[in-house]
């Protein structure tokens, strides 16, 4: 990207005084605004998006936003320029990250394209460059800072290296920039409390009267008053074990049975509320699942799902993955897996049926005309889902190998934004690794569908004549559908679409 340089933005000396009235939060927005240029003291993370890539555009236009910060300048005047390196944001769920590692000192000098650091954002470790020539001056948020907000600031590089000790016990204006525009409204609103408590406090007056006779009025379920009465046992003689003392038929008949002495349920509660001690241990949320937890419960909580299951008799299909693979085995190839070819069959269904493959907006539905399949990928950090971009375009080899390389980077916890994200359609199979045989999953936003594979089994399937049985293997799929895109008849279609490319292989390869 061609920039200006460093002082391109603040030519004229108006503008330049106008601007160190700011705070380097009002410097960002005010930039990233528009309606200034942008200078040269940005700093970019190590993505490599390219311009090229195919997939919704929506994703790329996000990232490219998202990964700057804008040169600071101090208003004191002992303190040069410099530059506020701020947290960026890497995707749209990305609301704060974490330092893994600092490449660099204090003092060392740093050129374009050199990595700072190394960010650990809501899904990867990703690599975080300097796009301009100068000295690591401060370095603010030290290596392990967690949860660390979009936006602040956590380096200051300066252009002299003479310059680096006055930013020494430098303080980022940020921060105060921050905290007063908490402290301004403080002051109004206890005034508008107190006038409310002031106006409700005849409401006060008057329910006190009523919470009197409440205090000698008996709690008792209509059981045990019916079973107190029938035994003559008034029910101020009996200690209720319900909820905030409640009286229930238990208590009636342990008081029955005790003789007319007072029940014993009181101490027998405080033994049965006497816990044992727990040995447990805490294990803190990583950024991966805090923003699974975040995004899953968002998905149940606003997308209405609803689900269609079908059974896919897979035969053909493992018999045309036994003759592939034994080209593949001559010829030096990896092996192609059963989810290889779910994949592709998913990919075609989806250009058969290119309602599924869309994304719901309050003013429009999007329908992409990519078809981009993201594939759950369980590590020990936590649940990734990369991406394989224009999988109805690819080979079965090729979707093959992809997945596996995209499959390793994402336990080595080296996913690049580019490898997760432009997705349009999920891909979630539990059947072949862990035996599950049927499930259904959580729609990945902004998709509008995921697809849940389940294991195959044999059955017992009628023959083509009377009293003649055959044996075939079935698999069941589940496809979880957004109600606000897919119409049921639509989702249904798709899932015909499916099972077509699954029970007849070789139409996948036309």
């Amino acid at each position: 990207m061609l920039l200006p340089s460093a002082f391109s933005c603040f030519c004229s000396s108006d503008i330049f005084k106008s601007r160190l009235n700011y705070s380097t939060v009002e410097r960002i927005s005010k930039c990233s605004a528009g309606n200034v240029s942008m200078p040269s003291g940005i700093s970019t993370m190590s993505t490599k998006l390219s311009s090229t890539m195919a997939g919704p555009r929506l994703f790329k236009e996000f990232i490219s936003s998202q990964m700057r910060s804008v040169r600071g300048f101090s208003s004191s005047s002992d303190l040069p320029p410099h530059q506020e390196i701020g947290m960026p944001s890497l995707s749209p769920t990305m609301t704060e990250g974490n330092i893994a590692r600092w490449l660099k000192k204090e003092g060392d000098k740093v050129a374009p394209g050199e990595v700072l650091c190394e960010v650990e954002t809501d899904k990867a470790t990703v690599e975080m460059e300097c796009m301009e020539e100068g000295f690591l001056a401060k370095i603010v948020k030290e290596e392990g800072a967690k949860e660390i907000q979009v936006g602040e600031v956590i380096a200051i590089t300066v252009e002299e290296e003479e310059d680096i000790q006055k930013f020494k016990d430098y303080t980022p204006s940020s921060d105060t920039g921050r905290a007063a525009p908490e402290e301004k409204p403080a002051p109004s609103p206890p005034k508008e409390e107190k006038v409310e408590k002031t106006t409700s406090a005849p409401e006060a007056k008057s329910t006190k009267p009523s919470s009197a006779p409440s205090e000698d009025r008996i709690f008792a379920s209509p059981l045990a008053r019916k079973l107190a009465e029938d035994n003559s046992v008034p029910l101020s003689s009996i200690k209720g074990t319900g909820p905030e003392g409640r009286i229930v038929k238990a208590d009636v008949e342990d008081f029955l049975a005790s003789g007319g002495k007072e029940t014993t349920a009181k101490p027998s509660k405080r033994t049965d509320s006497k816990v044992p001690d727990l040995d447990y241990v805490d294990i803190p949320h990583t950024q991966i699942r805090k923003v699974t937890a975040s995004r899953l419960a968002f998905s149940k909580q606003t997308i209405p799902h609803y689900y269609l299951t079908v059974d896919t008799c897979v035969d053909k299909m493992m018999g045309l993955r036994s003759q592939l693979n034994s080209f593949q085995e001559a010829s030096g190839g990896k092996r192609i897996s059963v989810n290889d070819l779910v994949i592709k069959a998913a990919a075609l269904a989806l250009r058969k049926v290119p309602q599924c493959n869309s994304s719901w907006t309050d003013e429009y539905i999007r329908q992409f005309k990519n078809v981009n399949i993201n594939v759950a990928v369980q590590t020990e950090n936590g649940l990734y889902v990369p991406v394989v971009k224009d999988a109805d375009k690819k080979g079965l080899s090729t979707i093959g190998e992809e997945v596996r390389f995209l499959a390793q980077k994402a336990k080595e916890n080296s996913l690049k934004p580019e490898d997760y994200e432009g997705g349009t359609f999920t891909v979630s199979n539990l059947g072949g690794p862990f035996g599950i045989k049927q499930f259904c999953a959580v729609i990945n936003p902004p998709q509008a569908a995921i697809l849940a594979i389940g294991s195959a089994e044999k059955r017992v399937v009628p023959g083509t004549g009377p009293d003649q049985y055959n044996v075939a293997s079935y698999m069941s799929v589940t496809l979880s559908c957004d109600h606000r895109v897919i119409d049921g008849a639509i989702g249904a279609e798709w899932l015909k679409a499916f099972k077509g490319y699954i029970e007849t292989p070789e139409s996948m390869l036309l």
